[in-house]
């Protein structure tokens, strides 16, 4: 019962990758499989060691029919990456272990915040991170950053430097927040790759600078040892309730070095290959603590800085496909 799942793995190659070397060099024998909605158009899911098809985690079915294959296949860790699955994981995650499953998820309540960016800003409040101002729709300031509380990949995001631009859509989309706007001319964007242990300990802190961004996901990034790590250990040293890989998205003023946090996303974002890369092995360290029970210690600082990753498109060739 040492396989692992990787959920709606899509194109995530190179974490497939990743895990299936590590926990190979664990256990020899033991397998990760891919689920996603059409394995069969899945790159990833080529790549694994298995896979099989699951609805979305909204279906009413999604976690019994999750526990039912998890059992045939001998599986006993999951590993989520999307949002949609993350809050329904994290309520049932109980439910789960009765069943022999752990899910690498953080609490359920911390998971509901980071959905929702109008409380993620309240979370960041918390602990002394400072945030975009928030302004209400007939009293604000231009230029304008619109974004929904709830959304992902950039839909519906806005620059709004004239007010002419401004619709009927901006005002009645209850959705859409109308936040100050930092200047990239003036700030530096930054995804931080945390790895939490199961105690909500900040073992590492990995920023990477997004030089270019396709569908809201880091094309172009690099690895920067800069004001953001002390600054992470300060304020988000240890977070109840947290654990594995939080996905968290900074601004830093390029000459003043002031912090904004932006948003989180509790598990793997879509640019962890740079952090792996540059010898932060989030993936050994979920697999030291929730398959072998090793207790984590102490701080690791020991990466590569100005590693620098140009995203690609690669190709999974299958001979024979029919449809």
């Amino acid at each position: 019962m040492n396989n692992i799942l990787i959920t709606s793995i899509g194109r995530r190659v190179s974490l497939a990758k990743f895990f299936k070397n590590e926990l190979k060099s664990i256990f020899p024998n033991a397998k990760v499989y891919g689920s996603d909605m059409n394995p069969r158009l899945s790159a990833a899911c080529r790549v694994a060691d298995g896979s099989f098809t699951m609805p979305k985690a909204s279906d009413n079915n999604y976690i019994a029919l999750l526990i039912e294959k998890c059992t045939n296949l001998g599986i006993s860790l999951i590993i989520p990456t999307i949002d949609p699955s993350l809050l329904p994981l994290s309520q049932h995650k109980k439910l789960l272990k009765k069943n022999g499953i752990t899910v690498v998820v953080p609490d359920e309540d911390f998971v509901a915040k980071c959905r929702d960016k109008r409380m993620i800003h309240d979370f960041f409040e918390s602990k002394g991170v400072n945030v975009a101002e928030e302004y209400c729709k007939n009293t604000f300031q231009l230029p304008l950053y619109i974004k929904p509380y709830d959304g992902s990949s950039s839909i519906d995001n806005f620059v709004i430097k004239n007010k002419d631009e401004l619709t009927e859509y901006h005002y009645e989309n209850k959705k859409l927040m109308f936040l100050e706007y930092l200047d990239h001319d003036l700030y530096d964007e930054f995804t931080c790759d945390l790895y939490y242990t199961k105690n909500g300990h900040l073992r590492c802190a990995v920023p990477r600078q997004r030089l270019y961004v396709r569908a809201g996901e880091v094309n172009k990034g690099i690895t920067k040892k800069n004001e953001l790590v002390p600054f992470i250990k300060k304020q988000l040293g240890h977070l109840d309730g947290i654990r594995g890989c939080l996905t968290v998205q900074f601004f830093m003023h390029k000459e003043t070095k002031d912090i904004y946090g932006i948003e989180v996303n509790p598990r793997f974002g879509g640019g962890y290959p740079l952090t792996h890369s540059a010898g932060a092995n989030y993936v050994k360290w979920i697999l030291q603590e929730y398959l072998l029970g090793e207790e984590l210690t102490g701080y690791f600082d020991d990466w590569k800085e100005d590693l620098l990753m140009l995203r690609y498109d690669g190709e999974v060739l299958v001979h024979g496909y029919k449809d």
